[in-house]
């Protein structure tokens, strides 16, 4: 059995539709009434998925305060992540890497394998979503996404956000903003055997074309927990679901 079905079903069944809408708290944010509001908002809003820093008392609090939504928590410590499984985690995550680019830090192919294999030794069961870093060239990523899923990962997330140099206003500026991690889950799913996470800079207005460019989800946080207003997280939220009804609609 793959562990793709150790998910609850309807998370199973928005990836199988394509339609998976992943809601990102932060992989640095401890803040456990921030994590609130965002965990609140996906739950109203519609979301599929909760992405929280890898914390157990966060997963435990995200759980209920969505109100049951399935929780990932991401990490590049694999030696957090039992914990947080044990809490309640339905899925793994190594990643994404925009919160380190800031500080200098660069994840390289090499490391990112050998953080899934610690992660999979440790977790053999356990559904594993890696990020493949946006810094490497395309050919390069595409080579790395295989070698993920040969060393154990169930998932793959693009990234490329924080390399995006909008420049424009409106509607072709949320698009610069995407290029990047749109570009790769159009390369990397067209080579990987496990599902592709587009995530990082999308927005309702992009979040269309990353499943045309064959991602079957998508991961959205800045968007959604750099508000401080509850009510405008769930409007995103919902903005981001409808977008995303209207991509599986239009495909149908």
């Amino acid at each position: 059995m793959s562990r793709l079905q150790q998910l609850p079903v309807a998370l199973q069944r928005s990836l199988e539709q394509r339609s998976t809408l992943k809601v990102i708290a932060g992989l640095m944010n401890f803040d456990a009434a921030s994590v609130a509001r965002v965990a609140r908002a996906a739950g109203h809003g519609g979301a599929d998925l909760i992405d929280v820093a890898c914390d157990a008392e966060l997963v435990s609090l995200a759980i209920e305060a969505s109100g049951g939504v399935p929780v990932c928590v991401s990490s590049v410590e694999p030696e957090q992540f039992p914990a947080a499984v044990a809490a309640g985690a339905v899925m793994v995550e190594i990643g994404n890497f925009d919160a380190f680019y800031p500080q200098g830090r660069i994840f390289g192919a090499a490391e990112v394998l050998e953080l899934t294999s610690r992660t999979r030794e440790l977790l053999p069961e356990v559904v594993l979503s890696v990020t493949v870093p946006h810094v490497l060239p395309m050919d390069q990523q595409e080579q790395l996404a295989i070698d993920l899923v040969a060393a154990g990962a169930d998932l793959i997330q693009t990234e490329g956000g924080t390399s995006a140099k909008p420049f424009s206003a409106g509607s072709l500026g949320l698009i610069e903003k995407a290029a990047p991690t749109l570009a790769a889950a159009h390369s990397i799913s067209r080579v990987s055997e496990a599902p592709v996470l587009c995530a990082s800079g999308l927005s309702a207005v992009t979040v269309p074309m990353a499943i045309a460019a064959g991602a079957a989800g998508v991961g959205v946080g800045s968007a959604v927990n750099r508000l401080n207003d509850e009510l405008a997280m769930v409007a995103v939220v919902r903005g981001l679901r409808d977008a995303l009804s209207s991509a599986v609609t239009a495909r149908v």
